[in-house]
């Protein structure tokens, strides 16, 4: 058996698109990736703001589409918090307190997630109903996939979690 064969596994599907849960769920997959575990992120609705790259162009067919580009924007710049947003004032201060703290903010824990190995992986089916496209998101992003292909990973992991 192959080293590869005997890590465990990890999945994390990151449904919300909030700087808070982007930060648990990166933490938490460096810090599996760390401990050699083979980690894969399944982005799907509005957690695919976390990979759309900061500057998108709107993209979509048809109105509505358009429409949800535009009121949707994403980006890690763009994260709200869950809780205390506070019309950007909560977020704004949130990140002041995390660079004064030397917290990683969202894109160095991405670009640490893929130092690592961590999959990054897009929902083909939430992008088509959201009106994003391949074009809209990062370089870091691996794949494009749908729920099979996520459900393949999570079936042969020890922790599955859904942020």
């Amino acid at each position: 058996m192959t080293d590869e064969a005997k890590k465990e596994k990890m999945t994390i599907v990151m449904f919300s698109g909030e700087l808070d849960k982007a930060l648990a769920g990166f933490t938490l997959a460096n810090t599996a990736a760390s401990m050699e575990m083979d980690v894969s992120m399944f982005f799907t609705f509005w957690g695919l703001n976390i990979v759309k790259k900061n500057r998108t162009r709107f993209s979509g067919k048809g109105f509505i589409l358009k429409m949800f580009g535009m009121l949707n924007k994403g980006g890690t710049r763009r994260l709200a918090l869950s809780r205390f947003h506070m019309l950007g004032m909560g977020t704004s201060m949130m990140k002041k307190v995390m660079r004064k703290m030397r917290i990683a903010s969202i894109d160095e824990m991405m670009e640490l997630a893929k130092s690592l190995g961590v999959k990054l992986m897009a929902c083909t089916m939430s992008m088509g109903v959201m009106g994003v496209n391949a074009d809209n998101l990062r370089p870091e992003v691996d794949s494009l996939c749908g729920a099979a292909t996520y459900l393949a990973e999570a079936r042969k992991s020890a922790v599955n979690l859904f942020i």
